[in-house]
């Protein structure tokens, strides 16, 4: 049943696009096109509208495809991504996150923040650099996400579930990193950084 409800919405999404191709773009490859069950909350081409849904387009392969499988299996527990995650398995991983890595990430909204906050979680993104990148655009060969750009509700509820040990990594040595880091911090610290990042062009 789970399966016939999924499918049934890709069909919705399928048919109304074709109405209006317009609205969204080009649906010539067939990633582009699987990628279409993605859109009601991730936006049209990953460009997530919201602000604690995270931006696809321009993500790493790697990662989505990593992201994707652990919503599948359980290790990371969302009651909206898991039949989603699945339909995603059966029907196209690869060619999906390929399709929403070639897109391009939209430009932060330009959103007045405390240049306090902004300072001091450019300081705290120190500790970050190592793994994410100095501008925050992770590394897709290591598996890692790129920070940079995502939605700020976003960034500082995955901070704070890894702040509380409720998301774990699997890689040892990725893991050992972040509990040292997010060790010393808390609440406000998580805002500051999710501040920084989303900001970051």
């Amino acid at each position: 049943m789970e399966k016939i409800q999924i499918v049934r919405l890709f069909a919705v999404f399928v048919l109304a696009l074709t109405a209006s191709p317009s609205a969204a773009g080009p649906l010539d490859s067939p990633g582009a096109q699987k990628a279409l069950i993605c859109s009601a909350c991730h936006g049209f081409a990953g460009n997530a509208p919201g602000n604690h849904v995270p931006i696809l387009a321009g993500m790493n392969a790697n990662y989505f495809k990593k992201a994707i499988k652990d919503y599948a299996e359980g290790k990371r527990t969302s009651p909206e991504m898991e039949p989603y995650s699945k339909y995603v398995l059966q029907f196209g991983l690869d060619e999906i996150a390929e399709y929403f890595a070639s897109q391009k990430k939209p430009v932060p909204f330009s959103v007045k923040i405390d240049p306090k906050k902004l300072s001091r979680g450019q300081t705290l993104a120190t500790q970050c650099i190592a793994c994410h990148g100095p501008k925050g655009d992770g590394e897709n060969e290591r598996v890692i996400p790129a920070l940079r750009g995502q939605p700020r509700g976003f960034l500082e509820a995955q901070m704070a579930l890894f702040g509380s040990d409720k998301r774990k990594l699997d890689d040892a040595g990725l893991e050992e990193a972040k509990k040292r880091i997010f060790k010393g911090l808390e609440g406000p610290d998580f805002e500051d950084l999710a501040a920084y990042y989303a900001t970051l062009k």
